[in-house]
């Protein structure tokens, strides 16, 4: 029933894995689509670290347009700004937010961290504390000044600080009280621009969430958000729902609506990395299968994503770690210019090509599976009607060896010409006529194989 074949690596052929594959007729090849091809998705990548000079923008940026995403998170960093007293530098971030619009990837920048320059200015690193002194809160408000005129028509979304609950002297309160005095300023400049909070490392920290919305409360100041951020590491994914689920329900209780966004998630590519989730080894195999699954669990529950992050990250003495954190799509040389794409980077092209505006999550729609281990969840092309499901084995932690579980599935939707298709390899195999049946809008579809990463079964005008 399966087929091995080979997964290779970069330009210099290096191999991966060898990834069983259903032995069907081979059909296609997804196609990729540049940024600027694509009018508008959900997807955004992660820009993070140049405010600490850890990535390097002029070497990956021809990679970010054929990536795919709309959107890029970048780092405002106030210490790299402001080196001297009342002077700012913008030279560095003037050199990255125009150049990125320009490829057709809209920035949304986080304004961090603290700047030692001022007595009670914070750190300038993550898990560092928010600036105090009142002559460091008039710095910090001179330079959100400057930064929000200076970008106001190039950057719509602002999003207020990173991790604050990393720092273990941050309370809810105290942040919520930082959080309104920003917020506030930036509307007084940009009236239109959209606002992020909480960049939350944790999405357990209940206690913290509702003392900073009490805050929001107490200020009038609910309007004041309009996306709520999170990140929340997990080695399996698919376990972190429960928790979204109870942090946005909280929320919600304050402002109904508030869009939830997955501001910060991703797999690292080696074994011993540092970062989230570096008790584990991982390749570049099963970073791209955690990744692909981190995106279409939340893809499929209506969840935007910030996928982290475009380039593997050098981290430097002085900061919360050292050393290379390897959750980059792009695998860089000690100088911080890049070596090659990663496997993951082109599972990433695939999700971000075909799952744009035109793909509509089917909410209302539940495919049913006889595994109880199995995710599946229903789209359909707005324009044209054709279905596609993603559906994929949640039970653990992704592997590098992995055999796909054969898997019967019913889902309502219009399949004329069904094929399989496979997220990482991007090819795509007509679905044998004895392993599909029609009963009135129901399609059942038997002896799926099903791996422990995305894969789609969809109507074969969707794909092509």
């Amino acid at each position: 029933m399966f087929k091995t074949i080979l997964i290779f690596l970069g330009l210099g052929c290096r191999m991966a894995s060898a990834q069983p594959q259903p032995d069907w007729k081979e059909a296609g090849q997804l196609k990729t689509r540049d940024a600027k091809a694509i009018q508008s998705s959900t997807w955004s990548i992660g820009g993070e670290t140049l405010d600490r000079d850890y990535t390097d923008y002029q070497s990956y940026k021809t990679y970010l347009g054929p990536l795919g995403a709309k959107r890029i998170r970048l780092q405002g960093g106030w210490a790299k700004c402001e080196k001297v007293k009342g002077k700012y530098d913008f030279a560095w971030l003037d050199a990255v937010i125009p150049d990125a619009a320009s490829r057709g990837v809209a920035p949304w920048v986080e304004l961090s961290y603290g700047n030692p320059i001022y007595e009670g200015g914070g750190e300038a690193k993550l898990a560092g504390h928010i600036p105090t002194s009142p002559e460091a809160l008039a710095a910090w408000d001179n330079w959100v000044r400057a930064m929000v005129t200076r970008y106001k028509n190039q950057v719509p979304e602002w999003e207020i600080w990173n991790e604050p609950d990393l720092n273990p002297s941050h309370t809810g309160t105290e942040i919520g009280e930082f959080y309104v005095r920003t917020a506030r300023l930036v509307k007084s400049i940009q009236p239109d621009a959209r606002l992020i909070a909480l960049g939350m490392a944790s999405v357990n920290k209940l206690d913290f969430v509702r003392d900073f919305m009490e805050v929001l409360k107490r200020e009038n100041a609910l309007d004041l958000i309009d996306i709520m951020t999170y990140h929340g590491y997990s080695p399996n994914p698919d376990l972190s729902y429960p928790g979204i689920e109870k942090l946005r329900a909280l929320v919600w209780q304050y402002k109904p609506g508030v869009v939830f966004m997955q501001g910060e998630n991703g797999a690292p590519s080696t074994a011993k990395p540092i970062g989230a989730m570096r008790e584990f080894d991982w390749t570049e195999l099963t970073q791209a299968k955690w990744d692909l699954r981190r995106m279409l669990g939340d893809h499929g529950r209506g969840i935007a994503t910030n996928l982290f992050t475009i380039s593997d990250i050098h981290y430097e003495a002085g900061d919360h770690m050292v050393g290379v954190n390897t959750k980059g799509l792009l695998k860089t040389n000690p100088d911080k210019t890049i070596e090659r794409p990663k496997l993951a980077y082109k599972a990433a092209q695939y999700v971000f090509s075909l799952f744009d505006d035109q793909i509509e999550t089917r909410t209302q729609v539940r495919p049913t599976t006889d595994r109880e281990t199995v995710n599946a969840f229903a789209y359909r092309h707005r324009k044209t009607g054709a279905a596609l499901v993603t559906v994929w084995s949640k039970e653990a932690r992704p592997a590098d060896a992995y055999e796909p579980k054969p898997t019967t599935l019913t889902v309502e939707g219009q399949f004329r010409r069904p094929v399989f298709v496979d997220l990482i390899t991007g090819k795509y195999y007509e679905i044998p006529k004895e392993n599909w049946k029609k009963s009135g809008n129901n399609h059942t579809f038997t002896g799926i194989p099903v791996p422990d990463y995305p894969v789609l079964i969809a109507d074969a005008s969707a794909v092509q």
